[in-house]
């Protein structure tokens, strides 16, 4: 009864001030509605990228995956990821691409994972209104890419390109395959040994042995397996994955048969090499397999007293650039990207290790002239130039 008592005097006590001093009243109300909005604010902003994108997924009944022009094994291994995660919600998941699949590695990780892979050349062509750009943060490489306004960007280039609801750009990973590794992870996904089953993991969300290796790979090849640009974060995502990758795939992807013509290119870089102290330029002329000019980078960059090199190519009137660089001085997409924006036509950029562009001819409007395409040569003394640090 005295608990009773003192309770009933209380609740009176409360009555009685709130009729004398209402204001008070409503500015306890204030600080609680205060309180609890802070609280909301703060678990949202305390709530990973990977269950943020998982549940904006959730929302949709399907979505396109689109990778960037001629995707390699970092773009399709991370949307592959996304796909994955995608379709474990319910979700109807395309991948897309723009241009060609022409790199023997690139086959290769499409041919042992079986992709399923749509081209597109229009904005009418994409497979639903809600698109995921993964690898590239800015809808390039076919028609109307220019109106495209993507739903998500997950990528880790450098680059102004944001999504309507999503936006998850991290310059400092050395891949966006582990962006989308952590996702999984994020969502307490299980990685399904190559042995087992995913009905066997006893998890509502699984990395499936596809996906691991996929990713894997990606994260692989985009850090010159973890020597080149790789964070923390790289390894982390690499060690995750790990228990899911099929071994005997990886090793069939990553040993492809060789085109008779990426040999020969990478020959011609070799053999006729400029050389200006440390830096190499090299202009392989005419080639059908464009993919043979980064290759032929690749293999010019081991050469003992190279720091940075690019090399050059043309196909269809189009001049490729491949660089690479091992040289602190040196951030070669900057370099490509200075010399590439003073030319008409030209696009190029990347990063401080690896850089890449074109120069597309300009083609007279009367169509009573042949396209005009770049000097090549003056090119090769911008890309010098450029190289030292002249721009």
């Amino acid at each position: 009864m005295w608990s009773l008592s003192v309770t009933d005097d209380r609740l009176s006590q409360a009555e009685a001030m709130a009729r004398e001093s209402p204001e008070f009243v409503v500015a306890a109300a204030v600080v609680a509605i205060v309180a609890i909005v802070g609280a909301y604010v703060l678990f949202r902003v305390r709530r990973t990228p990977g269950v943020k994108f998982h549940r904006l997924l959730a929302e949709r009944d399907e979505i396109a995956v689109l990778m960037h022009p001629n995707p390699d094994p970092d773009a399709m291994s991370a949307a592959l990821g996304v796909a994955s995660l995608a379709e474990q919600l319910d979700v109807d998941a395309t991948v897309q691409y723009p241009g060609q699949i022409r790199h023997q590695e690139n086959r290769a990780f499409r041919t042992v994972l079986d992709l399923e892979l749509d081209p597109i050349e229009h904005v009418s062509d994409l497979a639903a209104e809600s698109i995921v750009l993964v690898d590239h943060n800015e809808p390039r490489g076919f028609a109307g890419a220019d109106g495209v306004l993507p739903l998500a960007v997950v990528d880790h280039h450098p680059g102004d390109g944001a999504g309507e609801a999503f936006t998850d750009v991290r310059t400092d990973y050395g891949a966006t395959a582990s962006v989308v590794a952590e996702y999984f992870q994020q969502n307490d996904a299980t990685p399904v040994p190559p042995d087992k089953h995913a009905s066997e993991t006893d998890s509502d969300l699984t990395l499936p042995t596809d996906t691991a290796t996929g990713l894997l790979y990606g994260i692989l090849t985009d850090t010159k397996h973890l020597t080149v640009g790789a964070s923390e974060s790289d390894f982390a995502a690499a060690a995750y994955v790990y228990p899911g990758v099929d071994q005997d795939r990886l090793d069939r992807i990553a040993n492809p048969a060789v085109d008779a013509e990426v040999l020969e290119v990478k020959a011609r870089a070799i053999a006729g090499r400029q050389i200006e102290g440390s830096f190499a330029v090299a202009d392989v002329g005419g080639v059908n397999n464009v993919d043979a000019i980064p290759q032929a980078a690749d293999e010019l960059i081991q050469l003992e007293g190279v720091s940075a090199v690019v090399v050059i190519g043309e196909r269809d009137g189009t001049v490729h650039l491949s660089g690479r660089s091992r040289d602190d001085r040196v951030h070669m997409g900057n370099a490509i990207g200075s010399v590439l924006s003073d030319l008409d036509n030209g696009n190029g950029g990347g990063h401080s290790r690896m850089g890449g562009g074109t120069v597309a001819p300009t083609i007279d409007p009367a169509g009573d002239e042949e396209p005009e395409t770049v000097d090549r040569d003056a090119l090769t003394d911008d890309l010098f130039r450029a190289l030292a640090g002249d721009v």
